[in-house]
């Protein structure tokens, strides 16, 4: 009778051991579906000015920084968490050698913004247990941030309003010039 319990005892044993096997691997298949999942970004990249691209082609650094960008998106979960650490480098150091011209604070506080969510990527990317979801969402406020300096570098060379002021007083004494040189004949 004890062989028969022990019998029953191990044959439970082995099938809850079976279920819970079967359970863990269904799993650890949703869990790879997620981490090859695309990043998805729905915005477009912003376009530099011709005054502020002028400064960024001469900023190695910011380059290299937008190939990442581009990289992102056609990135999987994985392959993101696998370039973490890379682009929390890249995004430390285009920080720390912005470029004289390009320095003002709104600027170096998007850089700021930049470094911290890449670094918050390569956190997310290193735990013991990613979640795929979370690296994800980064991933895509990580390249919003960057599209963000962008306009903040942009903005540098808008002109100020007495500018335009100036030009369109240039622009009217033009027209009059030309109004009177035209009624002479």
């Amino acid at each position: 009778m004890k062989k028969f319990m022990l019998f029953i005892f191990l044959a439970s044993f082995v099938c809850c051991k079976t279920e819970k096997d079967a359970e863990k691997s269904a799993e650890d298949a949703i869990d790879t579906t997620a981490f090859e999942a695309r990043i998805t970004i729905n915005e477009n990249d912003l376009a530099l000015q011709p005054e502020a691209r002028e400064y960024a082609l001469g900023w190695v650094e910011f380059i290299t920084a937008q190939n990442e960008m581009e990289k992102l998106k056609n990135s999987t979960v994985n392959d993101v968490m696998n370039n973490a650490g890379a682009i929390s480098q890249i995004m430390g150091s285009l920080k720390t050698s912005i470029p004289d011209s390009l320095k003002s604070v709104p600027v170096e506080a998007r850089l700021n913004v930049v470094d911290t969510k890449a670094r918050l990527l390569n956190q997310y990317s290193a735990k013991q247990e990613p979640d795929a979801e979370v690296i994800m969402t980064t991933a895509r406020e990580l390249h919003t941030e960057f599209n963000n300096l962008k306009l903040q570098m942009n903005e540098i060379f808008l002109k100020s309003l007495e500018d335009f002021e100036k030009e369109l007083d240039e622009f009217e004494q033009n027209e009059k010039e030309q109004d009177s040189a035209t009624g002479n004949f």
